[in-house]
């Protein structure tokens, strides 16, 4: 195995519970709908959705025919097998991103939502999606802004010692990043990625407008809003939708085998067993176990 950088994990965490559904946060889960709808494409065959957690935003990539679930804890994998079922739709894989079980060029979209802010090496997870993605293909990106308005009027009070205008990513908590809107564009660029539109997103996330205005008018109001993202980005979230050249040339896998390479060795010749998938090529072995394909690490 690889040194890869580390991982934010999950495991065993009441995620989905606490911060979304107890946490307050209805305004900021609709806001992301509304942007998550003006960037998706209408259809897609094969979608990959990174850091998928207990499939809260899954339903919304409902017109795609097939959907990777991805998440490296299986706990959050478990909830949103809870939420969205078994079906030949939902494929569940746990995988840590700097190490993607996927040969190169399969999906024609792939949304990474509140997952980079986890990444130490923004630049390589990056890389390795990009490599997952057809020709043509459309990645969501959101991101945790570092040029965020509180930001910058806490630098300018002499409140925090970083600068939010300097493009380094900042790491406010462990394993937790901001990155500057200038230096994700460059990131993209140089792995051949257009930048198709930016949306600002959450410009009201704020205790006291949450507890005196509904989260539905609230979210309605940020959406309103959020076409800004074009010009300047000063809030807490943006997204972008970015797009590799060309156009797709081969059609999806019908075998979800057939998805997959061996993280380790990087050969694409997986064997089925019983309870687990074999590498021809290396011999390591990737769990498969109550519906989750598990490639985080071997198994004995």
């Amino acid at each position: 195995m690889t040194n890869t950088p580390p991982v934010c994990n999950y495991e065993g965490s009441d995620y989905q519970q606490s911060f979304w559904e107890q946490g307050g946060r209805a305004y900021e889960d609709l806001a992301e709908a509304i942007a998550l709808k003006r960037m998706l494409p209408k259809s897609g065959k094969l979608m990959l959705e990174l850091g998928a957690g207990a499939g809260r935003n899954t339903p919304r990539y409902a017109g795609f025919e097939r959907i990777v679930v991805l998440d490296y804890s299986t706990t959050q994998l478990a909830q949103a097998q809870e939420r969205l079922g078994r079906s030949d739709k939902y494929i569940y894989v746990a995988a840590d991103v700097y190490r993607l079980p996927f040969k190169n060029g399969l999906f024609d979209a792939a949304t990474m939502i509140r997952v980079l802010h986890h990444m130490a090496d923004a630049p390589k997870a990056l890389a390795q999606i990009k490599s997952t993605l057809q020709p043509g293909a459309i990645f969501i990106l959101e991101f945790a802004n570092k040029l965020n308005l509180k930001a910058i009027l806490r630098y300018w009070f002499g409140k925090q010692s970083w600068s939010p205008f300097t493009l380094e990513p900042v790491e406010f908590v462990k394993l937790n990043f901001d990155f500057h809107p200038k230096a994700i564009r460059q990131w993209l660029g140089g792995l051949g990625f257009s930048i198709e539109k930016m949306l600002t997103v959450s410009h009201f996330r704020l205790g006291l407008l949450k507890r005196i205005i509904s989260a539905k008018l609230l979210a309605a109001v940020d959406g309103i809003f959020q076409p800004t993202g074009a010009l300047v980005q000063f809030t807490p979230s943006v997204f972008v939708k970015a797009a590799l050249p060309g156009s797709a040339d081969s059609a999806a896998p019908a075998s979800i085998i057939d998805l997959f390479k061996c993280p380790d060795c990087g050969h694409g010749n997986l064997l089925l067993k019983e309870d687990h998938l074999a590498c021809a090529s290396c011999g390591a072995k990737w769990s498969v176990r109550d519906g989750i394909h598990d490639f985080r690490e071997q198994v004995k």
